[in-house]
């Protein structure tokens, strides 16, 4: 469903409440987490000020175990930003509770200082627990609370109930209207689906039966939130199921949930589950993953050990003809579609042998010397990749980087699967010491904004592959044929080639083609290549023009005008010197999801792209 609309648009329409129930349901897509976690907190602050402390810690409740853990620690980052969390969850035991046992205590988010505009927000806010001593007072307020509680579901809205009770009784305090973790729910997992195992009729304890009497306490809640996310879409799809009602429709999907249990734990294994259940709770990312790919996808999961970058890579080496080299040897070109379900698959390289997954996600699993993508091309295309990175960066104070310096040994916990912190490790210290040196004029990257950096790094890799790919492909085909090198009698491809200007220094080329056929007078005809996996497609149609222009001046600077080609196996092709006039730059970006969805908008972004940059042709793959 998330694929058929725009997500963004939707959450902004929503108010704050409709939002913590729509990120109930599951994870959202990427380009919408952020809007619900604004919303999220939004509604927490409101609901703590509206009804009260205790009545909030029931929806605060909802909202904690609804979410992932990267998306607590978001939603805990903004309200102690606004200086919140003392006004709200801090005043919550029973929440405090879950997020220390989450690993999310409250004091790793110190607040912001006080500022004067917080004097204003306190005195608009000192009435706030008027629902806690009286449910008569503001009558709007209760009406709007407990038609609220008819939507969360029978647990949240017990404890509601027993809430009013104690409040009504005056028979309180702090300590006395504790909640509890609701495990009666769902094994004390109840991280979204919630309404998929609600249908089931009593489904969550239905996999406490048969075979699974014996399941530990710890089993019992993997195996529940392994079958709902990688057996949802099987659980929902049967016709038998949607045909039926009332007892024989809980029935069957009661069975469905039991058979699919069965199979998860024997593809997984107990510790498969158990790993699951972790990768699942920490990260939004992996839940919508293993939710859209079902069961392969956690099993490609597991065999990556949480990394999903790479388990998008091992389904797209199973997937036949994912590579793309049938298809392209005969001479079929690919659709968008197709290459962007490649580039999204191939995130990072796909590795065979012994030592594989140790390897993968490191710097030398991206080395391919058979292509030219040698190490110091790799360290020079990442470092050039990581100067340019806009995420947030730790200050360039020694003093502050000291205290902060990450260990290989204690990663946070969104890191704990990664293979990549080893490497941010590495590279925090590698800056830390260049900043002491005075090398460096930048700080490190933040761990988060540091991995996005990498995965987007090595998608760009798999999207050059595959059009090497398409590329070697045209380069086969008869001239008049030719999508790409019509204008070459025998064109001969390289990548990587180091090419050298005094604007822009020594540059690698993602794809440089020169003629080899020697009969031809003059310097040789040689065109390049720049290829881009960039999301343009929530940008307006002004910021859509302003970075394409800026990516074509970029191509044409680098890989445009006279290049001293500095590779020495090309030096016999050039016949008048290294330094040769390029006839022609191609700017392609990767389409697929990430181009834009207005055609004529981007019909226009690309003519006005070409007037204003006429040295370069830009296209869509």
């Amino acid at each position: 469903m998330q694929q058929q609309v725009d997500m963004p648009r939707l959450l902004e329409a929503l108010d704050d409440w409709g939002a913590v129930r729509l990120g109930a349901l599951g994870p959202v897509s990427e380009d919408a987490s952020h809007l619900l976690q604004r919303k999220r907190a939004a509604f927490l602050v409101s609901a703590t000020e509206r009804y009260g402390p205790f009545h909030a810690e029931v929806f605060a409740l909802f909202v904690l175990h609804s979410a992932h853990d990267d998306e607590v620690d978001a939603v805990l980052r903004l309200l102690a930003r606004d200086k919140q969390l003392g006004q709200t969850l801090a005043l919550m035991p029973a929440v405090r509770q879950e997020l220390e046992k989450r690993g999310l205590s409250l004091s790793h988010y110190p607040e912001r200082a006080e500022q004067s505009g917080d004097v204003l927000r306190g005195l608009g806010r000192a009435a706030r627990d008027a629902l806690s001593t009286s449910q008569t007072v503001e009558g709007p307020r209760y009406m709007e609370m407990t038609g609220r509680w008819t939507q969360l579901p029978p647990p949240y809205q017990q404890a509601a109930h027993e809430v009013e009770r104690a409040l009504a009784l005056r028979h309180f305090s702090a300590d006395s209207v504790a909640l509890g973790t609701f495990d009666a729910m769902t094994f004390g997992v109840p991280l979204g689906f919630y309404y998929l195992v609600a249908g089931t009729g009593q489904g969550a304890s239905s996999l406490s039966q048969g075979h699974y009497e014996q399941a530990t306490r710890e089993l019992a809640p993997a195996l529940l939130l392994g079958t709902l996310y990688a057996g949802g879409k099987g659980l929902r799809t049967p016709s038998e199921v949607r045909s039926a009602t009332g007892v024989q429709a809980t029935e069957l999907r009661s069975r469905g949930l039991r058979e699919l249990a069965r199979q998860v734990e024997a593809k997984l294994g107990v510790d498969g589950l158990r790993e699951l259940a972790q990768n699942i709770r920490a990260r939004r990312e992996v839940g919508r993953f293993v939710a859209v790919g079902g069961v392969d996808a956690a099993l490609a999961l597991r065999q990556a050990r949480g990394d999903v970058a790479r388990a998008q890579a091992l389904m797209s080496k199973a997937r036949p003809g994912a590579a793309g080299a049938s298809a392209t040897r005969s001479g079929v070109q690919k659709g968008p579609e197709q290459v962007a379900i490649l580039a999204d698959d191939a995130a990072r390289p796909l590795l065979d042998g012994t030592g594989a997954a140790e390897r993968a996600g490191s710097l030398a699993s991206l080395v391919d010397e058979g292509a030219g993508l040698t190490r110091e091309v790799v360290e020079a295309r990442l470092a050039q990749v990581e100067l340019e990175s806009p995420g947030p960066r730790l200050p360039r104070n020694l003093a502050v980087l000291e205290k902060q310096r990450p260990s290989a040994d204690a990663p946070p916990p969104g890191a704990k699967v990664s293979p990549l912190w080893p490497e941010y490790v590495a590279y925090y210290e590698k800056r830390l010491g260049e900043l002491k040196q005075g090398t460096a004029v930048e700080g490190p990257l933040r761990w988060a904004p540091y991995e996005l950096m990498r995965g987007w790094f090595d998608r760009g890799l798999a999207f050059e592959r595959f059009m090497m790919t398409l590329l070697e492909a045209d380069a086969r085909l008869p001239r008049a044929e030719r999508r790409f090198l019509g204008a070459f009698h025998e064109p001969r491809i390289h990548r990587y080639v180091g090419v050298k200007k005094p604007e822009s220094g020594l540059r690698y080329a993602d794809v440089l083609i020169i003629e080899e056929d020697g009969l031809a007078g003059g310097p040789p005809r040689v065109e390049t290549f720049s290829f881009k996996s960039r999301n343009l497609s929530g940008l307006k149609y002004e910021a859509l023009v302003a970075q394409m222009i800026a990516d074509a001046r970029e191509a044409l600077g680098k890989y445009g005008g006279t290049l001293d080609i500095r590779r020495d196996s090309l030096q016999f092709l050039l016949r008048g010197g290294s330094k040769v006039p390029v006839q022609r730059v191609r700017l392609v970006y990767e389409g697929g999801q990430l181009k834009p969805k207005d055609v004529d908008a981007l019909r226009k972004a690309v003519t006005a792209t070409r007037e204003e940059v006429p040295g370069v042709e830009v296209l869509f793959q």
